[in-house]
């Protein structure tokens, strides 16, 4: 099967859809599919991978994405050949892969990977805040239209989708992957203490983008209280973004720069020795779709305390794999002071939620969209 998927942005970036899009670009491969990833910024590098085909576009900001306006002869060349397009956004490579489906009488497939409803003013932001809930489900509405099958990577997203958003058509349920080796077999080339962090520190991590949607600063807010609670308690924030600088200043602000340590972005393989050491995952986001971190941390061993909403609670057993706290501050903080001061109950936690993420392995996800392809193909 010839495969074109596309994507707003690439390696060298460091996001959840990037890997995503990476693994299924591998397992594709590995198993004897022809598959070209379009991608919109500058010309491939010679350490390229191969079959990335990057368009000539202009940067926006410093942001890492670029906005490009066509595609060049080689990519509608390729495009001719190809049997199923699959887009992971919508609006700018989304728009060019809507486009040559269209043009080439193609399958199109989407992933959903965002809760733009939760943050339409970032993707829509000429459009008036009173409109743009309005702009989104007609946007979506017409696009599902268009598309042959969406995919949503949890059953509560796939109702926002369908309810909210007026999405039509087939919405498959696919979770999203990691390559579970990497994770379990992991071994820490970093120590607490090269990090600042206390032998005896009770460590809870976030992984993700430094960034509004991922809710850091509440985060930071609700840890200040709680460090008041338990002295031992530890932040680590692993990610970069644009507003790092901002949280770095708001925990000086809090008096928590000492108990907190942010790592930046990181190379990828480096995350799962960065988890090792740290004792569950916490994160204030309720923007996630079926956020692959919350796999990465299970598969590590680590329990982890979310907010009630679509995705988290698709990833969270409460009460068995960690806990969903209601979406306040205190039902959150309340939640995070018991794990961290129960150290049977995280490691039962942590236990069960390392065995639930064997239903999460990267190969089964690249299968099931595969599969689906087929299908739409016959």
């Amino acid at each position: 099967m010839r495969i074109a998927l596309f994507s707003d942005v690439y390696k060298p970036v460091i996001n959840g859809v990037v890997n995503h899009v990476s693994l299924l670009k591998r397992y594709f491969e590995r198993w004897g599919e022809q598959v070209w990833l379009f991608v919109p910024g500058q010309p491939e590098s010679v350490d390229d991978e191969a079959n990335v085909i990057r368009l000539p576009g202009v940067p926006i900001a410093d942001t890492g994405y670029h906005l490009s306006v066509a595609l060049d002869r080689r990519a509608r060349n390729i495009l001719k050949q190809a049997d199923i397009i699959h887009v992971h956004h919508p609006f700018l490579s989304g728009s060019f892969g809507l486009n040559a489906a269209r043009r080439y009488d193609l399958p199109l497939v989407f992933t959903n990977h965002t809760r733009y409803d939760l943050y339409v003013q970032q993707y829509l932001p000429l459009i008036p805040e009173a409109l743009s809930d309005t702009a989104l489900q007609a946007f979506f509405h017409l696009f599902s239209q268009r598309c042959s099958a969406f995919i949503a990577p949890s059953q509560g997203i796939a109702e926002v989708m369908r309810e909210e958003w007026g999405v039509q058509g087939r919405v498959a349920v696919i979770p999203n992957g990691v390559e579970l080796d990497d994770f379990h077999s992991a071994v820490s080339t970093q120590s607490r203490q090269a990090l600042g962090i206390a032998p005896d520190a009770l460590v809870g991590v976030f992984v993700g983008r430094m960034s509004g949607e991922k809710a850091v600063d509440r985060l930071l807010r609700i840890f200040a209280v709680l460090a008041q609670e338990q002295p031992r308690l530890h932040l680590l924030l692993i990610g970069g973004g644009p507003e790092l600088a901002d949280y770095q200043l708001l925990a000086q602000q809090l008096g928590v720069a000492a108990c907190v340590t942010f790592a930046g972005a990181l190379p990828y393989q480096q995350i799962p020795g960065y988890l090792k050491l740290a004792d569950f995952f916490v994160s204030a986001s309720v923007s996630e779709v079926h956020p692959l971190t919350f796999i990465e941390a299970a598969a590590m061993g680590l329990p982890a305390v979310g907010i009630d909403s679509p995705g988290v609670t698709d990833m969270i057993v409460d009460g068995k794999t960690g806990f969903v706290a209601a979406d306040s501050d205190l039902s959150f903080g309340l939640r995070v002071l018991r794990l961290a001061q129960d150290e049977n109950l995280r490691a039962q936690m942590g236990q069960a939620a390392q065995e639930q993420s064997h239903a999460y392995a990267a190969h089964t996800n690249a299968r099931e969209v595969l599969n689906l392809y087929q299908s739409l193909m016959r």
